[in-house]
């Protein structure tokens, strides 16, 4: 065990890797502390430590998120099947406690805690003896100092958060939006435009729009009904002639105040959201409305949303299955 450890403390300060370690560091402590602790004699003291130790989900989202991807961009896809498959299955086993401890069913608990303790240490032994050496080595350090503004979004187990790498006053916050870095990706950018997370085509976009499963009508900040998503199962529906009315207009007279209160309180800033839902044609419609605002807060419009919820409301229990054969 950290066999890798020497290499990883000699890592600049707030490096990804040396960073996990200290994660490392702080599991292995939190994992002596479970192995110790007598949830007969002090159940809330097993339970607070237990938690403690939830937050490993902050590293496997980490990994998974952040690292994975780069090293299936130097063609190491293993981290990715078999790892992200153990992470789950840490996973399952946290969700069972989880359920004992809503029981305090403490024989079931005892019983099971070694399994995560033992699964965990294994878990931490493999990153320590292949996974993080490898990616040291297939990973160029451009790369490790892109790292720090996506583990930020999701986040560490560390008590206090690590600095940027590879230091902060080289380290420039760049919102999603107005990151137009080059990288070398595995599909091409011609003809497409960059979002927020990623690139698309137009015809792309309009694919996207087609098939979700909600239908979509845009009015920008001027009332104008800008767009709407042209799907095979639209719960109302819409024409082309709908495009550039006044939203006032496109909704039945009954509900017109309602819409116009909604859209008037969106652009003071009072309210960002509505919802609302209703049987209609035998079906249940759920409504919302949201707020379209721009990162310097300033109203730009207002999204609705329809959707038909009538099989979603009738679902129970689990389906983790695929049940198509």
């Amino acid at each position: 065990m950290n066999l890798f450890l020497p290499t990883a403390e000699e890592l600049p300060i707030g490096h990804p890797v040396k960073v996990y370690y200290q994660e490392s560091a702080l599991i292995q402590d939190i994992l002596l502390e479970l192995y110790e602790v007598n949830p007969f004699e002090d159940f809330q003291k097993y339970f607070n430590i237990f938690n403690q130790l939830t937050t490993i989900e902050k590293r496997f989202s980490r990994k998974e998120n952040q690292l994975f991807p780069y090293l299936e961009k130097y063609g190491w896809e293993g981290p990715s099947q078999g790892m992200w498959s153990f992470h789950d299955n840490l996973r399952d086993q946290i969700r069972l406690l989880k359920g004992y401890n809503t029981e305090k069913n403490i024989s079931k608990i005892t019983d099971n805690i070694p399994y995560l303790i033992e699964g965990i240490k294994r878990l931490l032994s493999i990153e320590d003896m292949k996974l993080f050496p490898k990616s040291m080595g297939l990973l160029s350090e451009d790369d490790w100092k892109e790292f720090y503004i996506g583990d930020e979004e999701i986040g560490w187990m560390l008590i206090e958060k690590p600095i940027p790498y590879p230091g902060a006053e080289e380290v420039a916050y760049v919102h999603p939006s107005d990151d137009f870095s080059k990288r070398d990706l595995s599909f091409s950018l011609d003809n497409t435009f960059h979002y927020d997370e990623g690139y698309m085509t137009p015809e792309q976009v309009n694919l996207l729009l087609r098939f979700l499963p909600v239908d979509i009508t845009f009015v920008d900040e001027n009332d104008k009904v800008i767009f709407y998503n042209r799907g095979d199962d639209r719960v109302f529906l819409r024409s082309k002639g709908i495009i550039g009315r006044e939203v006032k207009f496109c909704h039945p007279p009954k509900s017109v105040d309602m819409v116009l209160r909604i859209v008037a309180e969106f652009k003071a800033g009072t309210k960002d959201v509505a919802e609302f839902w209703f049987n209609f044609k035998g079906r249940i419609i759920h409504i919302r409305y949201f707020a379209i605002r721009d990162n310097d807060k300033q109203y730009k419009g207002v999204i609705e949303m329809s959707q038909d919820i009538t099989d979603i409301q009738k679902l129970e229990g689990q389906k983790r299955l695929l049940d198509w054969d």
